[in-house]
């Protein structure tokens, strides 16, 4: 017996014990990153939620009213109301009610409810978007200036106008939206196929539907998806990335007749 117990004791070697400590220490390491790892995910999951929050308060506030102002190119209604994200609290929403002033073609003055980011981007809502087949309905906003510049901080809100003409008008319409592997979003988006509807609500209220008749992936620096010779026809594009964001999925959607 005493034999047995030494020879089990001489096993034990200093190197063993080394290694030993050396997997405790990798296996602490790895549950504290598993940790990390999952606090993200939880971050980013509830960011993503109350953006979300965000998006569907700004659709619930738009109203479609006789007071609406239109130029054939911007169309509001004066009692519309913007909820914008707080981008230096992400859990914070505020609520502004400011108005622009401009003059159209005519000399005729335009009002129209725009809102700022606490980065100074100004934008407003363009339209509405909605896609019954995947569940998608969001207000699609638009900065004020005639860059995209500040585009990525908006896309974190809601779905964009990207190029093109006014909704509803003659020309390609082209709006882009984050995919986020979910439900949110233009997230499925890359589920759409061919005879699917896409609403575009302009916000006099205006309704058009648009059939979707083409859906193809290009490397993101291809722009021809935005070209605007339509023969002279009302078309619709939606833009998103891939699910592994290497590439864009672009949707043609043409109204129908």
């Amino acid at each position: 017996m005493n034999q047995i117990l030494i020879a089990e004791k001489l096993y034990i070697t200093p190197e063993m014990r080394r290694k030993k400590r050396m997997y405790k220490i990798d296996f602490f390491i790895s549950v504290f990153l598993v940790c990390i790892l999952f606090s993200y995910y939880i971050y980013a999951e509830y960011d993503k939620n109350k953006n979300e929050q965000v998006s569907q308060e700004i659709l619930q506030s738009i109203t479609f009213e006789e007071n609406i102002v239109d130029d054939t190119t911007i169309k509001f209604s004066n009692a519309s109301q913007v909820v914008i994200l707080n981008t230096r609290d992400p859990f914070e929403v505020i609520v502004t009610e400011p108005v622009e002033e401009d003059v159209d073609r005519t000399g005729e003055l335009i009002k129209r409810n725009t809102s700022i980011t606490e980065s100074g981007v100004t934008y407003y809502t363009d339209c509405i978007v909605d896609i019954p087949s995947i569940g998608v309905h969001y207000p699609v906003l638009k900065e004020t200036s005639e860059t995209i510049d500040h585009i990525d901080e908006l896309l974190k809100i809601s779905p964009c106008y990207f190029w093109g003409p006014a909704p509803n008008e003659v020309g390609n319409y082209c709006i882009v939206g984050h995919n986020y592997r979910s439900a949110k979003f233009f997230s499925k988006v890359l589920n759409l196929e061919d005879g699917d509807i896409v609403k575009i609500t302009d916000l006099t209220g205006r309704v058009i539907e648009y059939e979707v008749y083409d859906k193809f992936v290009v490397s993101p620096d291809d722009l021809n998806c935005t070209s605007q010779l339509t023969n002279g026809l009302k078309e619709v594009t939606l833009i998103t990335c891939t699910n592994d964001s290497s590439q864009r999925v672009i949707v043609k959607a043409r109204e129908m007749n």
